[in-house]
């Protein structure tokens, strides 16, 4: 073969294919032969019962009260690429999560159905029969085994059977191969005895593809196919999925509590770690691995990217480049959440001085927002609005900048509708659910969100601030680059709230002992502890 056929084959070849031009991967028959056999045999035991399993099936009842007779589609969703032929760690949508009861990484692609089977004939006296549709592990005996390096064993270890799964989650599983049809079958208009599908949109573009099809195929008069309609459709079922999570069954504030208690611990490994962060010249990024690598440890993942901003970092709300230094005498606020293996999350921020003591400045502006945040507890109580819980913490901060001679205006002009100059120095809310996203149930209707009545189970953060920029002439300089943030993740009872972060120090005092008492502690660590 010449130069020139040798180019023309190389051009030929499928850009999808040359990622693979690196490998020097084994293909003969011999090879194939000897890697399928002499492999111990799988397990013959099936898993028992996850304690989830009741709690997921009763969530998708009540999916399924709301939307009779219809085809229910909720994608895990597929890998996402971040670089090439490297996937991001895979994290399967919060929607699919939370009617499966599956968490992890290893479902990817996977699809659940809520299949109509007419009024209480499905699935604990509801009116669907559900099933899980994922792609199982390929046998040792196949190539993709050590072959398929997205889906294989030998690259990325076991995955549950169909069977496995089953058991576990007491919920039907079937072969991803079989998805298409049970997505297809008998789509069309009620009327003339067809099913209307109802799906979670932007998850999984393939099965998007596929509804979208299914629908155009099937229509009385495809060309003039109301997209606007189908889009309202499908939205009603994300919004009843985000809604269906306002209220956390007693599972549910287990995980939350198990990721808040892992949080806490991160929170510890940051003060051990400030030690050498304030000699690093990005002593943030210091903190910010402290508290990954415990998360890792302890939990899935973080909840959200971190925030570690010192000094005047700590005013740009969603500061996670987290690349500046932190000096003895600046304040680090820490926001971050750790992941449990539920996927549910704790959203959690403390604002510490690095060497261990406010300035009296800093006390001051520190002690305005803890004070704002106790208004915002105080105020949180069964019946009330959660909107109210803003309204509490926000006068309270508008009454400190007004004695500190801040506000160009009074307090009660401040607070009115028309005024809102307090919020110069903090423009965001001061809460939000919280539970398998960190903004949880982004997707309610406002009248059951804002405006919705505080009621036992709902889980949600507190977290007031004052931001004082360097670059802010409307302060005096004292002020400036001081950013101050108190977040606690709040469960509410009949009895009232419940700060599930508590074990963490709130007051300044508290702050600046349990600063210390860690310090100490790793120093001691450091010198090679108690030798006597």
């Amino acid at each position: 073969m010449n130069d020139a056929e040798n180019t023309l084959n190389s051009a030929s070849q499928p850009l999808d294919e040359r990622v693979n031009n690196r490998s020097q991967r084994p293909s003969s028959d011999a090879f194939k032969a000897f890697m399928a056999s002499n492999w111990a045999p799988a397990g013959q035991q099936l898993p028992a019962r996850d304690a989830v399993a009741n709690y997921a099936a009763a969530r998708r009842k009540a999916i399924s009260d709301q939307f009779k007779g219809e085809r229910l589609v909720i994608p895990a969703g597929p890998l996402k690429v971040r670089s090439n032929d490297c996937d991001y760690r895979f994290r399967p949508h919060s929607g699919f999560a939370h009617l499966t009861g599956l968490g992890l990484d290893h479902e990817p692609d996977a699809v659940l159905i809520l299949e109509p089977a007419g009024e209480g004939k499905g699935d604990d006296g509801g009116h669907h029969r559900a099933t899980l549709y994922f792609r199982p592990l390929a046998g040792r005996d196949t190539e993709q085994f050590y072959a398929d390096s997205r889906s294989g064993e030998f690259w990325i270890g076991a995955r549950p059977t169909l069977a496995e799964f089953e058991a576990r989650l007491g919920l039907p599983t079937a072969h991803i191969d079989a998805l298409e049809s049970a997505i297809t079958k008998n789509v069309g208009a009620p009327e003339i005895g067809g099913i209307s599908i109802r799906l979670v949109r932007k998850v999984d573009e393939n099965i998007d593809a596929l509804v979208d099809t299914a629908r155009y195929n099937t229509a009385k008069d495809p060309d003039n196919l109301d997209l606007g309609v189908l889009d309202a459709l499908d939205e009603k079922l994300s919004e009843a999925l985000s809604e269906l999570r306002l209220l956390k069954d007693e599972w549910e504030v287990e995980q939350m509590m198990t990721a808040v208690a892992a949080t806490v611990e991160g929170f510890v490994e940051v003060v051990k770690s400030l030690p050498r962060a304030l000699t690093h010249a990005r002593g943030e990024r210091v903190v910010e691995g402290a508290f990954f690598a415990r998360a890792r440890e302890v939990g899935n993942e973080l909840g959200y990217d971190t925030i570690a901003a010192a000094g005047n970092n700590a005013t740009v709300l969603h500061w996670t480049r987290n690349t500046g230094s932190i000096n003895a005498g600046e304040l680090l606020l820490l926001d971050a959440g750790v992941e449990a293996d539920s996927l549910y999350t704790a959203d959690v921020t403390r604002t510490l001085p690095a060497n261990g003591t406010f300035t009296a400045v800093q006390r001051k502006i520190y002690e305005a927002v803890l004070d704002a945040a106790d208004a915002g507890f105080a105020a949180a109580q069964p019946g009330t609005k959660f909107r109210d819980i803003h309204t509490a913490a926000t006068t309270v901060l508008a009454e400190r900048l007004a004695e500190w001679g801040l506000l160009p205006v009074s307090v009660e002009e401040a607070i009115s509708p028309e005024g809102q100059q307090h919020r110069r120095w903090m423009p965001h809310g001061t809460s939000h659910h919280l539970g398998l996203d960190v903004h949880d149930c982004a997707q309610a209707k406002r009248e059951l969100y804002l405006d919705g009545i505080l009621t036992a189970g709902m889980v949600f953060t507190i977290e007031p601030g004052l931001y004082f920029k360097n670059e802010d002439l409307a302060i005096p300089a004292e002020y400036r680059g001081i950013g101050v943030r108190i977040e606690d993740d709040i469960l509410m009872t009949a009895d009232g709230p419940v700060n599930l972060s508590a074990a963490l120090p709130r007051k300044a005092d508290d702050v600046e002992s349990w600063m210390a008492g860690i310090y100490g502690d790793a120093h001691h660590a450091a010198a090679g502890g108690d030798t006597a």
